[in-house]
């Protein structure tokens, strides 16, 4: 076997497809679920977006609902719109809306300095969690069953 290591220390977007590519097809050829999830309508997203009254993005969630799961990605608010209530609104949206979709359970990840009391508040448990990542805090990923 002949073989070179080129070491490359910047960004590099094509290696980096191509590694996401070589393990898509990987992934589809030994699990079932992983294809069917890319196949058209295997991943359902939602968008559950929030504006002021001037149609300006304050925040909002997104995620995806497969394998009868929802994921969620991204959960943000501007500081004025914080404890008053709108997060608690959305967060149950979406699980009523990933519910009809077909989830039974959601997945989520969150630092120690984010929100994982929040999620806590709201029925999610954590699942595992990453100590000292960031250094000094830690990193969850949370699941909650419906």
């Amino acid at each position: 076997m002949d073989y070179q290591i080129e070491i490359d220390l910047h960004p590099n977007k094509e290696f980096a497809d191509f590694l996401s590519k070589m393990i898509r097809e990987f992934n589809n050829e030994h699990s079932i679920y992983h294809l069917e999830a890319r196949k058209k309508g295997g991943v359902q997203p939602i968008n559950l977006i929030v504006s002021d009254s001037n149609n300006v993005w304050v925040g909002g969630i997104n995620a995806d609902v497969y394998w009868g799961w929802v994921e969620i990605h991204n959960f943000w608010f501007q500081n004025s719109y914080r404890n008053k209530g709108v997060g608690s609104r959305l967060l149950k949206q979406l699980e009523l809306i990933a519910k009809e979709k077909g989830a039974t359970k959601a997945l989520l990840t969150t630092f120690e300095f984010q929100a994982r009391s929040y999620y806590e508040k709201h029925g999610y448990q954590v699942v595992g969690e990453i100590k000292d990542y960031p250094p000094g805090s830690s990193y969850y990923t949370m699941v909650k069953q419906f």
